[in-house]
């Protein structure tokens, strides 16, 4: 017996990258996978749709031995989510494990950006999340409130730490991951008494998505796997989709290269408190200005480098 026998797991923008490493890592754990892909040629979501991508890996988790559907509906559709849940309970008779992964880049400076390209990444990464997150937990309350005890649910998302480090040229992207993580824990306090856990990962993965922004860090040794190839990320999705990780819930962890780390919520830095009733401006500029004139020029809540974790360049 494998740990996700007789499981049903989605995964969606499971065509390439990061998504078909999750969606055969689940396979290998025993999971009957929905491959879902919107199959667009480009990372920005221009082209058209197709549904080569996601069946491909179907094609070669049963290849394997596995089962698994292909599903080419668009996340952040509303009612093509609706279906995609359906789809896998209709197939496999239930629903375990929901991964969103799918998502789209239109990087941009702020001062530059088109509203089409704020809209556009919000309405696939945040809506395509919601949507889905919508439809799964409402098929697990149902299901509980049925049965009258808790159920198996997993909910893996996707965020990066683009929200934490500021990602100058992505205002768009690093918004839409950083309300991923408000929904992510929102959501894992929502079905805990349901028995469904909720987390969020911030992975590093030379993919599609990341061919310019990796582009110039070492792939490793010949003949070892490159320090950033999805499957380092994939163990994790495949952990926090079993029920070892029954506990594990609300949680937000970076990973890749062969390391996982678990982020701590913020916590507070320093508090003034006012000699008076209420602050003055004269008060406030007399606490904060020496605050923040003694600190780091380039020191904010959106660190440079999260974790102080640097890859070495060619």
């Amino acid at each position: 017996m494998s740990e996700l026998d007789g499981k049903t797991a989605i995964v969606t923008g499971a065509g390439r990258g990061l998504g078909r490493a999750e969606a055969l890592e689940l396979a290998k754990l025993g999971a009957n996978v929905v491959v879902n892909d919107f199959g667009q040629a480009g990372r920005d979501g221009s082209g058209e749709a197709s549904a080569g991508p996601a069946e491909q890996v179907a094609e070669e988790i049963r290849a394997a031995g596995g089962k698994a559907i292909a599903h080419t509906g668009d996340v952040a559709d509303f009612e093509q989510a609706r279906g995609l849940i359906g789809l896998a309970i209709e197939t496999y008779g239930g629903l375990d494990v929901l991964v969103n992964n799918a998502g789209i880049l239109r990087d941009r400076m702020i001062f530059s950006m088109t509203e089409a390209e704020w809209d556009s990444v919000i309405h696939v990464h945040l809506k395509g999340h919601f949507n889905t997150t919508h439809f799964a937990a409402a098929h697990w309350r149902e299901l509980s409130k049925s049965t009258g005890a808790p159920v198996y649910g997993r909910i893996v998302n996707t965020s990066s730490e683009a929200f934490l480090a500021g990602s100058a040229g992505q205002p768009n992207y690093a918004a839409a991951k950083g309300g991923i993580v408000g929904l992510t824990t929102s959501t894992a306090e929502a079905l805990r008494k349901y028995g469904v856990t909720a987390n969020a990962i911030c992975p590093r993965a030379r993919t599609r998505m990341t061919e310019d922004v990796f582009a110039g860090f070492a792939e490793g040794e010949e003949g070892k796997l490159d320090p950033l190839a999805p499957e380092h990320v994939s163990p994790l999705v495949g952990y926090l989709a079993t029920p070892a990780a029954a506990r594990v819930s609300g949680q937000v962890f970076v990973v890749h290269g062969g390391m996982v780390a678990v982020l701590e919520r913020p916590r507070v830095a320093v508090k003034f408190d006012t000699k008076g009733e209420s602050f003055s401006y004269e008060e406030l500029d007399a606490s904060l200005t020496p605050y923040f004139a003694d600190r780091p020029e380039k020191e904010s809540f959106a660190a440079a480098e999260v974790l102080g974790l640097k890859h070495e360049r060619r």
